[in-house]
């Protein structure tokens, strides 16, 4: 269960970063409402996941699954760079987090 909850953190640390950028500098009422409420259940998950998964491995998975799904979305939703470099560098991270998963105990 505690890597469901870890999943569930990194993929709730991508709604809040993505957040972020709709609530304009917390000047919008409802993105700002939607974007901290993500984060207060992203901190939540993390913290039971953690009780389990050592911090270095928990840590890590959690913001690699942020970084590359906000990457990701990033390129989607707001017509970021997909140059190949840039890729790679997403795909070293998914590797790096699968990595972390199956050398933990």
């Amino acid at each position: 269960m505690a890597w469901v909850n870890l999943v569930v953190a990194g993929l709730l640390e991508i709604i809040w970063a993505i957040g972020l950028k709709y609530t304009e500098g917390f000047t919008r009422l409802w993105p700002s409402i939607f974007t901290v409420a993500a984060m207060i259940a992203s901190f939540y998950f993390l913290s039971q996941a953690l009780k389990i998964i050592p911090i270095g491995t928990g840590y890590a998975i959690w913001t690699g699954i942020g970084v590359a799904g906000t990457t990701i979305l990033g390129i989607i939703l707001f017509s970021e760079s997909a140059a190949l470099p840039r890729l790679g560098c997403i795909a070293l991270i998914v590797i790096g987090i699968m990595g972390l998963k199956l050398t933990s105990p």
